[in-house]
């Protein structure tokens, strides 16, 4: 434990300018969860207050607050007007796009790539939206099956296209870590809308791209 109250205040005061520099409602939110991880330091039967971890609730909660920050965006906020008037019409395809989220059964990450197409109708997007889409519902608490299909679906909103297919293929923490502990495993998930679920051809040719 740390002595003297000058020394407490200091900290505090430290904790304060890191959570000012966060918009009001954020910083309350960030206090919160930092209260949070202290008590779960204290519940896992460590000090706190010892060297290494006198500054680790509140590392983790701004850590926390960036991880789900997909809460706080919006596709609209995320498109920003970024949609192009073009004739294509042929699979447009995003691969190996990096994803970090967390597993909402037990808080922890599953890591991995996303494959996003889509056949336009008339529109595209600004290639780096599909990266963000992406992020923002990665950037929540998630089933690996319910974020491949908030993605396709967010495209389809926000594109109109002829068809989207959305693959994601991730290795789950939470599997690797505890339980079974199975460290090569991939699950993989798809969600295929419109011409990419209805026509044989332009599937097989959307899966043909995701193997070259």
């Amino acid at each position: 434990m740390r002595d003297g109250n000058s020394e407490t205040e200091t900290e505090l005061q430290a904790a304060e300018r890191r959570i000012s520099k966060i918009q009001p409602c954020g910083a309350a939110r960030v206090a919160n969860m930092e209260q949070s991880f202290l008590g779960l330091l204290e519940a896992i039967g460590e000090d706190p207050q010892r060297e290494g971890l006198v500054r680790t609730p509140g590392r983790a909660a701004r850590a926390f607050e960036f991880l789900t920050a997909g809460y706080r965006q919006s596709l609209d906020g995320i498109i920003n007007n970024a949609l192009f008037e073009s004739e294509a019409s042929e699979i447009i395809l995003v691969k190996d796009i990096e994803l970090y989220s967390l597993c909402e059964h037990h808080l922890i990450p599953f890591i991995g790539k996303a494959h996003v197409a889509y056949i336009p109708d008339g529109k595209v997007v600004g290639l780096s939206k599909t990266a963000r889409i992406v992020d923002m519902f990665a950037r929540r608490l998630q089933i690996q099956e319910n974020l491949t299909m908030q993605i396709a679906d967010a495209l389809m909103k926000a594109l109109h296209p002829r068809g989207v297919g959305v693959v994601i293929e991730a290795k789950h923490l939470c599997m690797m870590m505890r339980g079974v502990e199975k460290q090569n495993s991939v699950m993989k998930t798809s969600c295929l809308l419109g011409v990419f679920k209805e026509d044989a051809r332009t599937r097989s040719e959307f899966l043909s791209l995701l193997n070259d």
